[in-house]
């Protein structure tokens, strides 16, 4: 076996390594790596999210992991007039940068608190909906997060779940439905193609 052959064995073995390691071990993508959710999302984008979760002016939603801000932005404008949208996340630095990116933009509709989402600091029914993309996979307890998210939701009101194949946290729709129905939840819409989806539970 050649050298070079070697090495690209060994690197290849490392990647694999470190895939399997953040698969097996959920946490947020830290601050000082913020510019994989900064960099532009193909497929599940905002306007597909926009088309899925259906914000309306006037609405209070939730987004569990905003990143530096990519969604939360565009939906806390989607539902102004009147309309707020609180942003959870256990970084503060992810919190203070969307807030900054907020103020610079005129939008004055954002509430953040640091949290953590297998234990959301609100009460029952507080919200008419709520949404996390890529953010699931990473929470270590993905069944006390949906049953919080549940119980944060008005009855009647949507989750919605964003996925992205190739992030090692990706949760599946089956994996997903399946989470979702143990915690009292149900599929009541998907976008998707071979890559990406969208998925709404209805609470």
């Amino acid at each position: 076996m050649t050298r070079a052959r070697r090495v690209a064995l060994l690197a290849g073995g490392a990647v694999l390594g470190a895939a399997i390691w953040w698969r097996t071990h959920p946490s947020a993508c830290p601050y000082s790596q913020r510019f994989w959710v900064e960099a532009p999302h193909p497929f599940i984008t905002r306007a597909r999210l926009r088309e899925i979760l259906e914000p309306r002016a006037g609405e209070r939603l939730l987004e569990v992991g905003p990143g530096t801000g990519y969604y939360s932005l565009p939906v806390a404008e989607w539902l102004s007039p009147g309309g707020s949208l609180d942003v959870l996340d256990v970084q503060q630095e992810m919190l203070d940068h969307t807030l900054r990116r907020a103020r610079e933009e005129g939008i004055a509709n954002i509430t953040a608190t640091r949290a953590d989402a297998r234990e959301l600091p609100y009460g029952d029914d507080s919200f008419d909906g709520a949404y996390l993309v890529t953010v699931l996979g990473e929470i270590p307890d993905q069944d006390a997060a949906l049953r919080e998210l549940r119980r944060v939701v008005r009855p009647g009101g949507r989750i919605v779940v964003g996925e992205l194949f190739g992030d090692p946290h990706m949760v599946t729709h089956s994996a997903l439905a399946q989470r979702a129905g143990d915690a009292g939840l149900r599929v009541e819409r998907k976008l998707d193609g071979a890559l990406w989806h969208f998925t709404r539970l209805q609470a």
